[in-house]
């Protein structure tokens, strides 16, 4: 199953008997602040949550899986981690299944 961003804008909108425009604005305004900042190449750290942070991939060598003779340069880029809060993890974790 999926959570999309309707689902959220849904979900809060029962819980708190917002009218869902408004928890749409709100939910996309914090989406927009937070890849904003990740184009500046500032960190994001939500307590509890995770952190988002840009990293910058080094530049290497790949390969062609149908011509595996053939080198292809990939060229350094930059890329969003997530690293998941210790709440998160801890709830993730439960899904561990049983050996």
């Amino acid at each position: 199953m999926t959570l999309t961003k309707r689902d959220l804008v849904i979900r809060i909108s029962e819980e708190t008997g917002l009218i869902q425009t408004q928890v749409f604005e709100v939910v996309q305004k914090t989406l927009d602040y937070i890849a904003e900042s990740l184009a500046k190449g500032d960190k994001v750290e939500l307590r509890n949550f995770g952190v988002f942070d840009v990293k910058i991939r080094k530049a290497r060598v790949g390969r062609n899986p149908n011509k595996p003779a053939t080198d292809v340069p990939i060229p350094a880029r930059a890329t969003v981690k997530f690293k998941a809060g210790k709440e998160m993890r801890a709830e993730v974790l439960k899904l561990t299944p049983k050996t």
